[in-house]
């Protein structure tokens, strides 16, 4: 219970079991009381039915007036959040040269703009009362991966946007962090645990042995929500080490498939 009395809000928790969904839980587990967002009203509403201390409000993040509205339904509604979590994203996976204009500028709503009016509107609703907002960010910015390039390059880049909000907010009691996950059984990554052999092939990779879950995401989140955290403009790598070794290539990744239907 440590984050009892605070008020959070978790944008992209709109699909059953998806990464947003286990950290907005986590954060009523220890206490607080939490806006679940994104764009599936329906799913938000069957999701919040589970506790009287969370509440659903419909948001794009990509909409900017989307974003001020979440921030005032959630002051409405349990007060000023204390905590902001941006766990929305897009995996698009596609060669480098075969990525086209339209999902390139889709990848850059998503993952860039949005998430950029996002750390906009939470400084505004923030900055008299001071909080920690947090995005979720992804190893691939700092480990490469074949075909990722645009969805890399935005992680990347809004992993820096977190970094100057930090430098520029922290006198108003503002504290700006990214974690990145690496492969974790979500709703977006549900094709590759179909593969048994590929799942084994990623496990061997990581020196703790085991991929990440939601929770381990959730857990880092609320250390950072919780007002002991002396940390600001900080990337947490919460991926099991797989930076000391990098990403398997796709040939890698090919031959393990293949193992697999051998099999």
């Amino acid at each position: 219970m440590k984050l009892k009395g605070k008020v959070a809000l978790v944008l992209g928790a709109s699909k059953p079991g998806n990464m947003g969904q286990v950290i907005a839980q986590r954060l009523v587990d220890e206490g607080a009381r939490v806006v679940v967002s994104g764009r599936n009203m329906e799913e938000l509403r069957k999701f919040a039915a589970r506790s009287h201390k969370m509440h659903p409000i419909a948001c794009d993040v990509t909409v900017k007036k989307d974003i001020e509205q979440l921030a005032r339904g959630c002051t409405d509604h349990f007060g000023t959040p204390d905590i902001a979590v941006n766990a929305s994203g897009w995996a698009h996976a596609s060669p480098f040269c075969d990525i086209s204009e339209e999902d390139l500028l889709t990848m850059l709503n998503v993952q860039f703009k949005g998430p950029f009016q996002f750390l906009q509107v939470l400084v505004d609703t923030m900055r008299h009362r001071g909080g920690s907002i947090i995005n979720i960010s992804s190893v691939t910015a700092t480990v490469l991966s074949e075909n990722y390039a645009s969805y890399m390059g935005t992680k990347a880049g809004i992993d820096h946007v977190v970094r100057a909000v930090a430098n520029e907010f922290g006198k108003y009691g503002i504290r700006a962090n990214s974690v990145s996950p690496a492969l974790t059984d979500t709703p977006m990554t549900e094709g590759v645990f179909q593969n048994a052999a590929l799942v084994e092939f990623f496990t061997n990779c990581f020196p703790l042995g085991r991929l990440g879950t939601s929770e381990d995401i959730a857990a880092a989140v609320a250390w950072l929500a919780h007002d002991e955290c002396f940390m600001t403009g900080q990337n947490l790598q919460v991926n099991g080490g797989i930076t000391l070794r990098g990403l398997p290539s796709s040939e890698q990744r090919l031959e393990a498939m293949r193992n697999n239907h051998s099999l």
